[in-house]
């Protein structure tokens, strides 16, 4: 097979740009450095697609293997035709080569193989023949036996064992179960029925269901998957089975015998019931988790991309609030700069309601510290507190806005040996409270201390394949760290160690350097860390950031390689890289007035000198500042408060297969459903809203009692 055709193929690229990428990625270079500092090599793909098409590049190569395998297995066995080898070479996935090789694979003692042992494969190659007219019961005589572990003591029984060798061909031909699988996928159906009607389970609706295989969405998938392992629901697929059966007979019945026709009928059934249609079920119900999982997934990523990129609120003053009944609200001071300040606990919730003490403490903080805004989570209790946020912000003077922040991970965090070292002092209460208050400072390097996968941003995440969902949100993780870069004099070991080329013990390293040597002063100090090598280096430099270092270029994403060229560049233009520290140099791609000519002169390629000038004119540019950012509030609304046609702004906070929930400021996210999104036809809603955007959205329905709210996108 030729990998680099069929990713060409596959992702719409030219075989060169395929053939570039793997090239990188077999020379260990991380997929951000390649889509940031090798766009000449590639022609300039993606992020996005530099993974589908890693993904792909593993899949092929382990198909490759499988072939190789295979071949080898069945040539050992000294059965492998020319035909066979040809069909098992070009097999485009691993279910056709798992399909060719089944004939040929070692098994369990099969009731084909202990009748085959019996001797009564010849009778069976009789009877599929087709040819005798003498009556089988007959022709059978001569194959009884009366030898120890070896008897056959009836015609009768001599006819079922040739009955389950032919069962067993049947089922083992790969070319019948391409076709039967392909009339399943087409023409059958998924249904499920409920094991207790009776049962009150949040199944329900699928307790009489049914619907075409192909048209199955993937959250009914995950939905069936997890009624089915909750023991709530009986989950089946329906083939065309009377279709199949009568086209396998057609294929195995080719004369009109009296004598063999029916025991080659009851082989067909035989095969059909018993070997084929088990495991056609399971490939396909495989086939449809695997395909509905990878959307999910595909969503998480999704969502998390938009959740790690949400603008940072800097340079303000933030009160972490970790909301709670019977314990108590956990509040943290946050300063500027991440520092916590103070921390307490307060108690207005129930059973307690000590409403008025909490809101002198509040009262207090808040002069004594300034805050000017608080950040509270959004788990358990709230919104009891954030009525009594909104009950204090009206008596004060001062100017104080609030947030409800998705607190997702944040109890995960506070427990965690990260946690404990970075606040050794604190209880999980006041570390959970200062990650809340974090967050909302800058959402990317709090957020990177959390497990991906305990923060809530899909559904279904612990019915995942969890190593494919691990490696899609690590990506997420790594893409979004290295768009961003980073502060080398500032950045946590959790942070770094998502940077390009940096692993954990990197990452430990850089901070162990800084601690004992003082503030990096310029990029090339990095080749002093412990264990960081010449290739590391060129992974990682680019996207780290000194701020008043030796040389103003090491505070843009402008990689050391490209150095000489951008002085050249700003030379040319009659600047210095000291200009850099006024804040970039304004206007400079204009005047570069013939771009393939500057770029020879250089001795760059044209997209480089792009990117090198447009990271002059603005540099170190945050791409979280074209962001939409969090709506801070003043006051709060109940459900009570809604009314139908009401228009409010909200924000998104989750994203599904069948639409989004959007924070409007009450206790219950709303459900914009798919169909309410856009006027227009869209087949998922991602094509229309991401986490984290601000959107004006109408009300339609409110079930107080259920605590449901329906929302429209069309107004």
């Amino acid at each position: 097979m030729d990998i680099t055709r069929v990713l060409s193929e596959e992702l719409n690229i030219t075989p060169g740009q395929a053939n570039a990428a793997v090239k990188l990625i077999d020379e260990g270079n991380t997929i951000p450095f390649i889509s940031r500092y090798r766009k000449e090599v590639t022609g300039s793909l993606n992020d996005e697609v530099l993974r589908n098409l890693n993904e792909r590049l593993q899949y092929l190569r382990n198909l490759e293997e499988k072939k190789a395998q295979v071949l080898s297995s069945v040539e050992e066995q000294g059965k492998l035709t020319p035909e066979l080898k040809k069909k098992i070479e070009n097999a485009l996935t691993l279910v056709a080569v798992e399909d060719l090789y089944r004939p040929y694979r070692p098994k369990r003692r099969t009731r084909a193989m202990i009748a085959a042992e019996k001797g009564l494969a010849p009778l069976a190659e009789l009877i599929l023949q087709q040819e005798t007219d003498r009556p089988l019961n007959e022709t059978a005589e001569k194959y009884l036996s009366e030898k120890e572990g070896m008897e056959v003591r009836t015609a009768e029984e001599a006819i079922a064992g040739a009955r389950d060798i032919i069962a067993e061909k049947i089922s083992d031909d790969a070319a019948y179960r391409a076709r039967i699988r392909q009339e399943t996928w087409e023409e059958g159906t998924v249904s499920s029925s409920a094991k207790d009607e009776n049962a009150k389970t949040v199944f329900d609706n699928y307790y009489h269901y049914e619907e075409p295989v192909r048209k199955c969405a993937g959250h009914r998938v995950l939905a069936l998957n997890r009624g089915e392992n909750e023991k709530a629901l009986i989950v089946k697929i329906n083939a065309p089975e009377d279709k199949i059966i009568s086209w396998l007979e057609r294929q195995i019945i080719t004369k009109k015998n009296p004598v063999t026709e029916p025991v080659l009928k009851e082989a067909v059934l035989d095969s059909y019931k018993r070997l084929i249609q088990p495991a056609i079920e399971r490939e396909i119900r495989n086939s449809m988790t695997e395909t509905a999982q990878e959307g999910a997934i595909r969503i998480f990523g999704k969502n998390l991309e938009q959740l790690l990129m949400q603008p940072p609120i800097v340079n303000r003053v933030v009160l972490g609030w970790d909301p709670a009944f019977r314990t108590g609200c956990k509040l943290a001071v946050v300063d500027g700069t991440g520092k916590v300040l103070d921390t307490t606990v307060i108690f207005p919730t129930a059973p307690q309601n000590k409403v008025k003490e909490a809101e002198e403490v509040l009262k207090n903080l808040i002069e004594k510290y300034q805050i000017s805004l608080i950040s509270v989570g959004n788990g358990t209790a709230s919104r009891e507190s954030e009525t009594v946020i909104v009950d204090l912000l009206k008596k004060l003077k001062e100017k104080v806005q609030y947030v409800i922040v998705n607190e997702a991970g944040a109890s995960v965090y506070s427990a965690s040996k990260l946690a404990t070292e970075e606040f050794p002092e604190f209880d999980v209460g006041q570390r959970s409270a200062a990650s809340i208050a974090r967050r909302l400072q800058d959402p990317l390097s709090e957020l990177v201390k959390i497990d991906p996968q305990s923060i809530g941003v899909g559904q279904y995440q612990h019915d995942m394949n969890q190593k494919a969902l691990n490696d899609t949100l690590s990506g997420v993780v790594e893409d979004c760290v290295n768009k961003v870069g980073v502060d080398l004099n500032t950045a946590s070991a959790s942070l770094l160690e998502h940077i390009s080329g940096i692993s954990k013990a990197l990452a430990k390293s850089i901070v162990s350097y800084r601690e004992q040597n003082g503030s990096f002063t310029n990029r090339k100090q990095l080749l002093k860390v412990a264990k960081l090598g010449p290739k590391a280096y060129e992974q990682c430099a680019g996207f780290m950031r000194i701020l008043n270092g030796d040389n103003p270029l090491d505070s843009t994403s402008v990689h050391p390689e490209s150095y000489d060229a951008a002085k050249a560049l700003l030379k040319s233009c009659g600047y210095s890289s000291e200009d850099l520290k006024k804040g970039g140099i304004p206007g400079i791609s204009a005047r570069i007035t013939n771009v393939p000519e500057t770029a020879e002169k250089l001795g760059i390629g044209e997209i480089t000198l792009k990117d090198i000038a447009a990271e002059l004119e603005k540099p170190a540019r945050d791409p979280r500042d074209e962001m939409p950012r969090p709506i801070l509030r003043t006051d709060v609304l109940d459900i009570a408060d809604l009314k139908v046609g009401m228009v409010l702004k909200g924000t998104v906070r989750n994203v599904i297969d069948f639409g989004a929930f959007v924070d409007i400021g009450v206790h219950q996210d709303g459900l914009v459903h798919i169909s309410n999104m856009s006027s227009h036809y869209i087949r998922h809603p991602l094509e229309v809203v991401h986490v984290g955007d601000i959107v004006d959205v109408k009300v339609l329905s409110i079930d107080p009692e259920k605590k449901r709210i329906g929302l429209s996108m069309v107004l």
